[in-house]
């Protein structure tokens, strides 16, 4: 599973049983489809930033707690393959 979509599946489900709320009751506080929560929830799916907002609005809490422990590198910096010393002789 894409650990980006893990993590903020791991960070809904949690917030969601916090708050008290179902799938369905989650779902219609945030104007989407019971469906959507539960693909979220599983990983299946991540979320545009409007569907974050909504989430974050129906649970009463700020967009950012539903991305606790999520970070992103440039792919060319994950690989190493990213040179960051300029070529000997330019300066």
């Amino acid at each position: 599973m894409n650990p980006v979509a893990e993590n903020f599946s791991r960070n809904l489900r949690s917030c969601r049983k916090r708050a008290k709320l179902t799938q369905e009751g989650l779902a219609f506080d945030a104007g989407l489809h019971r469906t959507e929560i539960g693909l979220l929830e599983t990983g299946a799916r991540v979320p545009r930033i409007d569907t974050l907002v909504k989430l974050a609005s129906a649970l009463a809490i700020p967009p950012g707690e539903l991305l606790d422990g999520i970070e992103w590198q440039p792919p060319s910096l994950q690989r190493g393959s990213f040179d960051l010393e300029p070529p000997e002789g330019d300066a």
